[in-house]
Formats: C-alpha cells, sequence, structure tokens
C-alpha cells in the first residue's frame, strides 16, 4: 500500500466497489480511514515542508473541499425505531429529528496523533464523523434547563448556577448529575449517537492588532454545511419511577427543547461563534400499536401523538 494509493482514492469521493482495488489491498480495505489517516501523520511528522504537504493533501486542495464517506456504512446512520417499536412496552416513545446542518459542526477528535491539528471527533475504525450520545444528553439537558429558567437564574446570581435545582421533568427525564450518589436514579431518555456522512474544512485567520493581518492560519476538520443528521430519542419510563411524571406534559417540553437546541444554540463546540446551527427537515414518532407519524414541524407532530397520552389510549 502506498501513500499515493490512498491520496488518489480519497479523491475519489466514493467507495471503490467490491473487485475493484488490487488483489493484495481486497482484505485491507476497511482499514482506509484510519490507514490513510495514520500515512498523512506519519509523512507530517518528517519536518515542516512534509507537514504541510501532507496536509495539504489529506485536505484535497485540488478536488472538492466535501466528499461523501462510506455508504456502506448506512447501518451506522440510527436504530431502526419503526420495526422495534412492536416489541416495545406500550409506554415507550420513539422519536427522530431529522435535520440539515446551516453552519459547520465540530467536536475535537481524541486521536492523540493527527495530521490536523483540530480533526473532527470520528470513529476509529471506520472514520466517520458523529457526534456521541453523551454530548447530545449534556446539550440536550443544557436545553431543558434554559427552557426551565436557568437564563434567569444565572442573571440574578453573577453567572453562578450554584442554587440551581432542576425541576421533576428534567429530573425525570435526565437523571441525577454525575457525581449526585445519594438517591442516585438514571432518567427515562436513553440516547444513541448521531452519524454524518461528510467532511470538510474551515480555516480561521486570527489577525494581529497591529498589522491588522493573519499569519498563522488554523485549519478545522469539520461536518460542512449542508451534511444531514439524524437526532434518535427513546423515551423509556418504567413503572414507579420517581420523580413521576405525566408524559402528556412532559413530551411537548422536550420536543420544544430540541427545536431550541438544534436551531438556536447550536449542537457544536465553538457554539458562540454560530457553528452548529441547523434547519429541521423532519420529526417522527413512534409507539407500539401507533402508526409511524411523518410531520415537518414540531407543532404538527405533536397535534397527532397528543392523542397517544390521554387516559384509556392502547
Amino acid at each position: 500500500m502506498t501513500f499515493d494509493y490512498w491520496v488518489e482514492l480519497s479523491k475519489s469521493a466514493r467507495w471503490p466497489d467490491e473487485g475493484e482495488l488490487p488483489a493484495s489491498l481486497e482484505e485491507d480495505a476497511w482499514n482506509l480511514a484510519s490507514g490513510f489517516v495514520d500515512r498523512c501523520t506519519e509523512w507530517a511528522m518528517r519536518g515542516d515542508n512534509q507537514r504541510i504537504e501532507s496536509r495539504n493533501r489529506y485536505i484535497g486542495e485540488a478536488t472538492s473541499k466535501t466528499f461523501s464517506l462510506l455508504s456502506a456504512l448506512s447501518v451506522l446512520w440510527g436504530p431502526d425505531f419503526g420495526s422495534a417499536c412492536a416489541e416495545w412496552p406500550a409506554s415507550w416513545l420513539g422519536i427522530e429529528v431529522r435535520f440539515e446542518l446551516l453552519t459547520p459542526w465540530y467536536s475535537k477528535d481524541d486521536r492523540v496523533f493527527h495530521v490536523m491539528d483540530n480533526p473532527v471527533r470520528k470513529d476509529r475504525v471506520f472514520g466517520v464523523p458523529y457526534m456521541a450520545a453523551s454530548s447530545w444528553k449534556g446539550l440536550l439537558r443544557w436545553a431543558c434547563r434554559m427552557q426551565a429558567g436557568l437564563r434567569e437564574h444565572l442573571r440574578e446570581n453573577d453567572g453562578k448556577i450554584e442554587g440551581w435545582r432542576d425541576p421533576d421533568w428534567i429530573l425525570h427525564l435526565f437523571g441525577n448529575e454525575k457525581g449526585e450518589e445519594e438517591d442516585f436514579h438514571r432518567g427515562a431518555l436513553v440516547f444513541y449517537p448521531t452519524w454524518f456522512n461528510r467532511i470538510g474544512f474551515e480555516v480561521i485567520n486570527p489577525h494581529s492588532r497591529e498589522r491588522r493581518a493573519g499569519t498563522k492560519p488554523i485549519y478545522y476538520e469539520v461536518v460542512p454545511i449542508g451534511a444531514n443528521g439524524i437526532l434518535p430519542l427513546l423515551y423509556a419510563p418504567w413503572p414507579g419511577m420517581k420523580p413521576e411524571a405525566k408524559p402528556g406534559e412532559i413530551v411537548p417540553k422536550l420536543l420544544e427543547a430540541i427545536e431550541a437546541l438544534l436551531t438556536t444554540y447550536g449542537i457544536s463546540a465553538k457554539r458562540t461563534a454560530g457553528w452548529g446551527t441547523a434547519e429541521i427537515i423532519e420529526w417522527r414518532a413512534y409507539r407500539k400499536g401507533q402508526d409511524p407519524v411523518q410531520k415537518g414541524t414540531r407543532e404538527e407532530l405533536w397535534q397527532v401523538i397528543v392523542n397517544w397520552f390521554k387516559e384509556g389510549t392502547p
């Protein structure tokens, strides 16, 4: 396997068809994502000139700034609520929110060595960028808190969160904070990762106050504007769960918080710079014994599924 082979293959913007790779490479085909990065990084470690050349090859200046990742990995895009809901308890609810990025999405990768200074977070095996389930939980909890009055609390307490207590509906959805051992319990929400199928690059060029010009551009690997993603959530309460909550009262609050998070607050690192905002394309809901619902707005979705929570509904 040569470095140039992987570079040219990455520029083709597609995964090779079966039998297209040379025989010597067939068994290593699934190592493309990590192998290509490793080879670029190895070259970058040989000196400044090689680092620049390797980075430029990785970005692919001669081609588009974005490329489609492995279509074969569509199995990773999310759980199949449509098939699974037939086996759920009647009280469970599946929610899918399909969205399109209006600004770049970025989350720092945990890979120690990389040709880029700021690589986007990716699956270590397949190289597919993704937003972790834990990130969704933290951001959505924060959006629910803002809806419940956290902004006013911070304003009245000089920006300090001390003294804030989550209302029961937030504790019901998310459980206790990490580290709260007394009376600890988990929340009713189950989170899943969001997988993206495109990668792009952004450059930030901080300007010198004296020269009013930038000399050291900072490169970021990102999920670009226009990429699509799916937020899957499973609301799975159990009998006798504490604190108690009425689904018909807390689900609309959850939907409103999801909309605010995606369209206003943003889901990316560097949110303060406007990164990670999105347009919601479609809302979907699933429940045992009910036909799946697909709507274009949160209000339209709730108008239909509100009947699922009325007393006596199977």
